[in-house]
């Protein structure tokens, strides 16, 4: 890159991060700074790899300065482009940046692996792709990548796992494909890219190509002619080959400045079937960058979303869509996302291990990262379509807190959810006076709804930790107050200045008998005790708040209930 353009390149990208920081009142982000530089300036493109550390050192600059000096300087470099931001309706603010390029329409894919059900890590992409589809009114495409048979297998119940998932966080494909479906389309195009001059058959030991390849040195196969290229690949097609033998390369630059670019493999030969009974013949398969790269131009795809560490796929695809004098489609990179709170990480297959070792009893265990998790607990799909949109597209990786998604659910859910006791390794304590029940709301803020009848009769069981001193008293949350007399409680009234005045403790609690033995699985491990009568009149897939215990989803009724927390 010269001066001249790298001056042009810091220009433009100073005013989109000025753009981009004033817009969001927070410091301005590389990635969404890329985005619309690139579309705005196309002859950009071919200094790609140079591009972003441009920009960073621009962004850090804009960084540095305040947000009025941001706005001054706007006003002076694009004046035009202020004005515009000013007069958006401020009820039209989205915490996804803008996509650029959008005059023609949206159309965006997910494009799982199914080798597995989905973790929470994988809900990110839908939750962004389904948001800017409503935004857009665009498309929303969902393409299983399972040509790969052998290292990253396909699991058969993982395609309608992943639909299920994609429907639990709200959304619906307008387009669902499998790639194995679609092994003759790119037979065609490799054979049509054969023709072109772009791609040949090579038979190098890939530890010997990977040598000539380092070295910036051609492979003794890369100019034989189309011809023979053709009738080798067919024979591919045929089977003809065993794994390892031949492999279809697209012909790049082999002195390319970045060696994972040069002359990249784009069919290879697996001998094992695929798991699918209609992909089961085939042994020549696409690599996912051909693959893929044809699958998003056929289908019209204008804006992709991948991983930053992904960039070399890209420039991969690149070289195939100059030789069919194709379109790329617009890129937005993001960083990786981490979740806290759980042991487990956000692996597939680590997930998969701990199941098969029996150490989680399935992808539904509550102590797995796992959508089907999430969904168990009672954990609606908008909390955490919500709390990955709050992510945004950054380059940088970033973590989502569990906390962001229980405080997004607690304002779907709290409303409905009636209110119930449970005691937890209840200590039964004789109860001496008092009414023959307790009469506690079933929801606090909605006096409509009635009061709960739990019965006293004659004893009642309460948390260890909340039987007080001898002598000392507690508030029976809906019965009354009563003093700690030797084993037992007795009744002392009901005047609740004793709370309001005097600090005596509320507490939750259970009857001695008649009570509903429940099963409480967290994250921690399950936790056992009693629940009040009531119980038994809820459905399985409510969700209720347990009383200063938290939120959990009714999972089984019967001799004993079983029910999963869900937070707090």
């Amino acid at each position: 890159m010269d001066s001249e353009l790298r001056d042009r390149v810091e220009r433009a990208a100073r005013t989109h991060a000025l753009l981009n920081a004033v817009k969001y009142e927070s410091d301005a982000d590389v990635g969404a700074v890329m985005g619309p530089l690139m579309g705005e300036n196309p002859e950009f493109r071919e200094h790609a790899d140079e591009i972003p550390g441009v920009i960073g050192g621009v962004v850090s600059e804009v960084n540095g300065l305040s947000d009025a000096e941001r706005r001054d300087e706007l006003a002076t470099l694009a004046p035009e482009k202020l004005a515009e931001l000013e007069s958006e309706d401020e009820g039209e603010e989205h915490p996804l940046p803008d996509l650029s390029n959008v005059e023609d329409g949206v159309v965006m894919r997910a494009a799982p692996n199914p080798n597995g059900p989905w973790h929470l890590g994988h809900a990110r992409m839908p939750a962004v792709i389904g948001t800017y589809k409503e935004r857009y009114d665009g498309r929303f495409i969902c393409r299983f990548d399972d040509t790969d048979p052998e290292t990253k297998r396909p699991d058969l119940e993982a395609y309608d796992a992943i639909l299920d998932a994609i429907d639990y966080l709200g959304f619906e494909p307008d387009t669902v494909l499998r790639a194995s479906d679609r092994l003759e389309t790119y037979y065609d195009h490799a054979r049509e890219l054969i023709d072109r001059g772009g791609a040949y058959t090579c038979s190098c030991p890939g530890a010997e190509f990977s040598e000539l390849k380092n070295a910036g040195e051609a492979c003794p196969h890369r100019e034989k002619d189309p011809e023979q290229t053709r009738e080798e690949f067919e024979a591919m097609i045929d089977g003809e080959y065993s794994a390892g033998e031949m492999t279809l390369r697209v012909r790049t630059d082999i002195t390319h400045k970045n060696p994972a670019l040069r002359d990249w493999v784009a069919f290879r030969m697996i001998d094992r079937p695929h798991p699918r009974e209609a992909a089961s013949d085939y042994r020549c398969w696409p690599m996912l960058d051909f693959q893929s790269g044809v699958d998003d131009h056929l289908t019209g795809v204008t804006h992709i979303i991948r991983g930053i560490d992904l960039q070399d796929s890209a420039k991969r695809q690149r070289f195939v869509y100059d030789y069919f004098d194709w379109e790329y489609p617009e890129v937005v990179h993001w960083g990786h996302v981490q979740v806290d709170e759980y042991d487990v990480s956000l692996s597939t297959s680590t997930i998969k291990e701990l199941i098969d070792e029996g150490k989680l009893d399935g992808w539904d265990d509550p102590r797995a990262p796992t959508l089907a998790s999430l969904r168990r607990r009672g954990i609606r799909g908008q909390a955490i379509v919500d709390a990955m949109i709050e992510l945004g597209t950054s380059t940088s990786n970033v973590e989502l807190s569990m906390s962001a998604v229980y405080a997004n659910n607690r304002d779907l859910i709290d409303d409905g959810a009636d209110r119930h006791f449970f005691v937890r390794d209840g200590v039964e304590m004789a109860v001496d006076g008092g009414p023959d029940a307790g009469h506690p709301p079933v929801h606090p803020e909605h006096e409509e709804r009635g009061r709960r009848d739990v019965p006293v009769p004659g004893a009642v069981l309460v948390e260890p930790a909340d039987v007080p001193p001898t002598g000392e008293r507690v508030w029976l949350k809906g019965f009354g107050c009563v003093r700690h007399v030797d084993d037992g409680f007795t009744y002392v009234g009901d005047d609740i200045a004793a709370v309001r005045e005097e600090d005596v403790p509320v507490i939750h609690w259970a009857p001695a008998e008649g009570g509903v033995p429940l099963r409480l699985r967290t994250t921690d491990g399950d936790v056992t005790g009693v629940a009040e009568p009531a119980l038994a009149d809820a459905a399985v897939d409510d969700v209720v708040q347990f009383e200063r215990v938290g939120f959990a989803r009714i999972d089984a009724l019967g001799d004993e209930a079983v029910a999963y927390f869900t937070h707090e």
